[in-house]
């Protein structure tokens, strides 16, 4: 599966506690030759390890040995590397087996534990929500559904949606083409209204960010005949995308998507210097576990890739070093105290985003903005 079927509810229910071991798999992959071909290898790596931890560890029964051993194998032999994204994750218990291809990269690793690792499904869903696309000319509007570096039209919703020929000079529109002149009558003024119209409806029915892509003209008269248009989360000022296709709007795309990206992280920035001023703020593993843990949190920030092997003693956390060994759950090790930081703020409906290494070095890789 891939990250467009990582709607909430799936979310949850790969959150939800599980018998141990839950085994969760992760590991890089490649999209093009010739850096694919290490995929095989590595990917019969991680399944040797996991079945190694599997036949070592006391708390895991014969019986459960070879139940997860035989979804493992399934699991293996479902994986289709000629189709790779950026990165892999199997999740398998004794009665089932899931595999994702997500569009991000992910480490190498192998975790038991007793619910599934989700915090890189996660941040690929964060990452790669839906968006829409409306590009629009004087004549012609039509819709795109896009999700993470995937965009297709949507014919849905009325789209493409074009003037009503009894109200519109076609031989004027012929003789003109897509010119500023075009932009000056009544007749494109009231197409673009209707523009507008199926826009608000659309986000009333399926609301997602969204960017408008068209000439200035006509994004501007856009924006002045209507109001929904305003609220786009970014606009590329060029005419001929009308119908695409979805790779040269993507390109096009491009800069406005990481000028929100970088806005995104000036306002993750703000709210925790805010916080700070505040005294709403936590930092550090042991203090954003407890604040977590009180349902405290109103925004968890986490560095990409974080990750902490810790004891929990007395409600507070120790870090291990190296391996743990055999058995080690049962003695209170956690492999990824991070995940669990991460499926425990969403469930109390915390905002959690993922920001790029050594962006919260300060914070020892981990920040919170606490409700109280």
């Amino acid at each position: 599966m891939e990250t467009d079927a990582l709607t909430a509810a799936v979310l949850r229910d790969l959150r939800a506690p599980r018998p141990y071991p839950a085994v969760s798999l992760t590991m890089p992959t490649h999209r093009r030759e010739p850096d694919n071909a290490q995929d095989a290898v590595r990917l019969r790596n991680v399944l040797a390890e996991a079945a190694r931890r599997i036949d070592e560890d006391p708390q895991v029964s014969r019986q459960d040995r070879i139940g997860l051993k035989a979804q493992l194998d399934r699991a293996a032999a479902e994986v289709d590397l000629r189709h790779s994204l950026d990165g892999l994750v199997i999740l398998a218990t004794t009665g089932e087996h899931q595999i994702w291809s997500l569009a991000r990269p992910v480490p190498e690793r192998v975790v038991f534990a007793d619910t599934y690792l989700t915090r890189n499904l996660v941040a690929a869903r964060a990452q790669a929500r839906p968006y829409w696309v409306l590009a629009v000319a004087a004549d012609r509007a039509t819709l795109w559904s896009g999700v993470g570096e995937t965009l297709t039209e949507d014919r849905r919703h009325g789209f493409p949606l074009e003037p009503d020929p009894l109200q519109f000079d076609a031989q004027r529109e012929e003789r003109i083409g897509d010119q500023p002149s075009t932009f000056s009558d009544e007749e494109t003024r009231r197409f673009l209204r209707t523009v507008d119209a199926a826009l608000a409806a659309l986000l009333a029915a399926e609301p997602r960010p969204f960017h408008v892509v068209g000439l200035a003209q006509a994004v501007s008269l856009l924006e002045e005949v209507g109001t929904a248009a305003r609220g786009a989360a970014g606009s590329v000022r060029k005419g001929g995308l009308v119908d695409g296709p979805g790779r040269v709007l993507l390109q096009e795309l491009a800069p406005a998507a990481e000028a929100l990206a970088a806005e995104d992280g000036r306002r993750v920035g703000k709210l925790l210097d805010e916080a700070r001023g505040r005294k709403v703020f936590a930092a550090g593993l042991d203090e954003v576990w407890e604040a977590v843990r009180e349902g405290r949190v109103e925004l968890l920030v986490v560095e990409e890739q974080f990750q902490a092997t810790v004891r929990l003693t007395d409600g507070h956390l120790a870090a291990v070093d190296g391996d743990p060994g055999p058995g080690a759950w049962e003695q209170g090790v956690r492999e990824d105290i991070v995940d669990e930081l991460v499926e425990a703020a969403l469930d109390s409906r915390a905002e959690v985003v993922f920001r790029p290494a050594d962006s919260l070095a300060e914070h020892d890789r981990i920040a919170a903005v606490l409700r109280y």
